[in-house]
C-alpha cells in the first residue's frame, strides 16, 4: 500500500479529506506521524501557488508524496476577494467567526441578487520536486446575510446553496462531503492518484 501525506496542520481539512478519499487503498499520513511537521508559510498569489507551496515543501521534509490543497472564497462583489487571502481575510491570528463578520460587514449594502460567490479548492499532489500534479473543485453560491448552522467551518456559515435551500453549515457533513469544493477537487486528484499508484 502506498503511503501519502496530508499537507496541512488543519485537523478539519484532515477529517473532511481522510473521510472523501477512505476507500482509496492509500496509507494516509498526517501531521501526527511526524516529528516537527513543519508549517508551510502560504506566500503565494493565487490558490495554485499556495498548495504547490505546501505539498512540495511537506514531501521534502517528509519524502514522501504530500498532496496539499488551498481553498479561497471568491464573492463577485467584492472583485473576487477574499480570495488567496480568505483564511487570514480579518487579520493575522484571527478566527473563522472573524472572518464571516468582515465578509457580512463588507457586504452590509450589497443586494441579496449581487452577492454571488464562487468556493475554489486547488488541490497539488508533489510526487517529486519537479513532478506536480494540480485538481480543482468549484461551487457557486451566494453569501448570506448572517450566519447560519452550526457544522462544518471557515466560511461555511455564510456560503448558501440555492439548489439545497442551505449554507455549508447547515448541510449533513456525508452530503457536504459530496458536493463541496473540496470535496470535488479531492475527487478529482483521487482520479489522479489511482493512475499514478495502483
Amino acid at each position: 500500500m502506498r503511503e501519502l501525506v496530508l499537507a496541512t496542520n488543519n485537523e478539519h481539512k484532515i477529517r473532511e479529506i481522510s473521510q472523501i478519499i477512505k476507500n482509496l487503498p492509500i496509507q494516509l499520513l498526517t501531521k501526527n506521524d511526524f516529528q516537527d511537521f513543519p508549517d508551510i508559510e502560504e506566500t503565494g498569489d493565487k490558490l495554485e501557488d499556495n498548495a504547490v507551496l505546501k505539498a512540495r515543501g511537506i514531501h521534502t521534509f517528509t519524502g514522501f508524496p504530500a498532496m496539499a490543497d488551498d481553498s479561497g472564497l471568491e464573492v463577485m462583489a467584492l472583485d473576487g476577494a477574499p480570495g488567496v487571502m480568505s483564511a487570514r481575510y480579518a487579520g493575522p491570528g484571527c478566527s473563522f467567526r472573524d472572518n464571516n463578520e468582515k465578509l457580512l460587514q463588507e457586504l452590509k449594502d450589497v443586494p441579496a441578487d449581487r452577492r454571488q460567490a464562487v468556493f475554489r479548492c486547488v488541490i497539488a499532489i508533489c510526487f517529486k520536486p519537479d513532478d506536480i500534479e494540480l485538481a480543482e473543485g468549484r461551487v457557486e453560491g451566494f453569501i448570506t446575510t448572517d450566519l447560519r448552522g452550526e457544522k462544518g467551518f471557515g466560511y461555511d456559515p455564510v456560503f448558501y446553496l440555492p439548489e439545497y435551500d442551505c449554507t455549508f453549515a447547515e448541510m449533513d457533513p456525508k452530503q457536504k462531503n459530496r458536493i463541496s469544493h473540496r470535496a470535488l477537487a479531492v475527487q478529482k486528484a483521487s482520479e489522479v492518484l489511482r493512475e499514478r499508484f495502483l
